[in-house]
């Protein structure tokens, strides 16, 4: 399917975009990351939270998450 006279196609946008970005200087990269939406992300976490709840070293480990979560006044 072409497109009408004067517009430029999607994928046309998208290199000369890309192609500028280059220019300056930049490059693609591509980062996976896990789904945090899935159902397998959750029951992970929660497996994780609740050991590190269960640890022996669970009151030091929330003083320090607290020590360096406190960011006083912005």
């Amino acid at each position: 399917m072409s497109t009408p006279k004067g517009l430029k196609a999607t994928r046309d946008k998208v290199a000369a975009h890309r192609n500028r970005l280059r220019q300056q200087g930049l490059r693609p990269i591509q980062i996976w990351v896990p789904d945090v939406r899935s159902r397998d992300f959750a029951l992970e976490a929660h497996r994780q939270s609740q050991a590190v709840a269960k640890s022996r070293y669970a009151k030091k480990d929330q003083d320090f998450i607290d020590a360096i979560s406190n960011w006083g006044e912005e």
